[in-house]
């Protein structure tokens, strides 16, 4: 097996007083998609977080590409080609699509700016025929594209996603869902929470399930899909429980 693109080894991390990662541990590959799973309040959000720098981790390890980028700077993180895409915000709603995508290219050295934005509408259609629209009009789906391409545009070899299903409709998500497979059959690794955990496991080549912060299973989508202790645990509530902000 090569080495792992990502190497999170017993990260801690909270807010302020709040200890929300109690030793969170997690490897990707460059090519595979990685769901992470759990029920609310679980930390999985905090743990994108962590790992890409929007919040410090208290102790543990991040280590992408070899490199050590434990409570590195955001921006620093991104440009080692590590993009991250958050649930909310992810997008710039005042701005067209195409000025989003200029955004996105900034990390690129300038030369390169054009022909990376020009490979993401080749990629995604959509965001070329709306080009001059702005984010803010776009459907649910649309915006979830958007927001992929603009990370894309960074040239990643691995991209984080927080909730990339989460207030879609059926169809939005099948086109969503249809996308993070080639975006991994181009060799680029995803490493995504999603609270649809049956069907993030559907896709996922690995999966792992965080509870109170912890570790509690791992393996593949497939396995973890008919390991009885987990669909008792987490795959029959997770779909329908509410959401909470503590994640």
């Amino acid at each position: 097996m090569s080495d792992a693109a990502l190497v999170v080894h017993d990260l801690h991390a909270g807010y302020e007083n709040v200890l929300v990662l109690r030793g969170v541990s997690l490897r990707a590959d460059g090519d595979e998609i990685v769901a992470v799973i759990g029920p609310n309040g679980a930390g999985k959000s905090t743990f994108l977080k962590a790992v890409s720098g929007v919040v410090r981790p208290t102790s543990g390890s991040v280590v992408f590409d070899g490199d050590d980028v434990t409570g590195s700077r955001p921006d620093r993180i991104t440009r080692r080609g590590l993009g991250f895409v958050p649930q909310l915000d992810n997008v710039f709603p005042s701005l067209t699509v195409a000025e989003n995508l200029d955004i996105g290219a900034q990390a690129l050295a300038r030369g390169d700016r054009r022909d990376a934005v020009a490979a993401v509408v080749e990629q995604f259609p959509l965001l070329r025929d709306r080009r001059r629209q702005r984010a803010g009009t776009l459907s649910g789906g649309q915006r979830k594209l958007l927001a992929l391409g603009r990370a894309l545009v960074g040239r990643p070899s691995l991209l984080l996603l927080d909730e990339p299903s989460a207030g879609l409709s059926p169809r939005a998500t099948d086109m969503v869902f249809a996308e993070l497979e080639g975006i991994r059959d181009r060799g680029i690794g995803i490493v995504m929470v999603e609270q649809n955990a049956r069907r993030a496991l559907t896709l996922a080549d690995r999966g792992y399930v965080l509870d109170m912060g912890r570790n509690a299973h791992e393996g593949t989508g497939a396995d973890l899909l008919v390991d009885t202790r987990v669909a008792e645990l987490y795959l029959g509530s997770m779909t329908a429980a509410p959401r909470t902000n503590g994640d």
